[in-house]
């Protein structure tokens, strides 16, 4: 990425830095000084592995058990940290959890919200840390636990009982939905970078 290029991600991420006196001046140069120094991959690496809404990320995945990286990845790859995207299945919010998912969840944890709470980041970030917390419990093997994340539980327990698809019932060596196994990859390399670029999260 050149320097124009992030530069304009960082513009539009951050706008309240338009109101900073000389501040459409001064980043660019903040970042031709960084570049000079040797700190532009590792910045350009954090623009585009960001951490937002980091108060609710670590509260939900210390709440949920899970690593603040790994919950950090799923939200990247859902929704680029878009509270308002909306998938082609109906998916909602931070971390894209389907109406019937977010319904089957509420009645574990006896609450009844209107689907249209999960365009909150608070009610989409706790109900997606809920929901990743039972299906590593569930799978015991983070890929395993993405995968039903993503193509559901029923068809992820009907790979698992395949010998086509896994050789112990808990990994599977190949996934026969090729998004899911898109979307698996995709989650796990972020996951990666993210415990690369903040060891702290991991």
């Amino acid at each position: 990425m050149n320097s124009t290029r992030l530069w304009k991600e960082f513009d539009s991420w951050y706008p309240a830095w338009h109101a900073v006196p000389g501040g459409r001046l001064i980043i660019p140069m903040v970042l031709v000084l960084l570049s000079l120094l040797g700190f532009w991959h590792n910045l350009e690496a954090r623009v585009h592995y960001p951490t937002r809404h980091a108060v609710l990320v670590e509260r939900y995945a210390a709440e949920y058990d899970l690593p603040p990286a790994l919950l950090y990845a799923v939200i990247r790859t859902e929704s680029g940290f878009e509270p308002d995207a909306v998938s082609s299945a109906g998916a909602l919010g931070l971390t894209q959890i389907t109406p019937e998912t977010f319904e089957w969840l509420q009645w574990k944890a006896h609450e009844t919200l209107p689907v249209e709470s999960l365009r909150k980041p608070e009610v989409s970030v706790r109900y997606g840390a809920m929901f990743l917390h039972i299906l590593r419990k569930e799978f015991g093997v983070t890929e395993t636990a993405l995968a039903a994340y993503h193509a559901g539980r029923t068809r992820v327990n009907g790979w698992l009982s395949s010998k086509k698809y896994s050789a112990d019932g808990r990994t599977l060596k190949n996934i026969p939905v090729p998004e899911t196994a898109h979307y698996v990859r995709k989650v796990m390399k972020a996951y990666g970078k993210y415990r690369e670029l903040y060891p702290m999260l991991a």
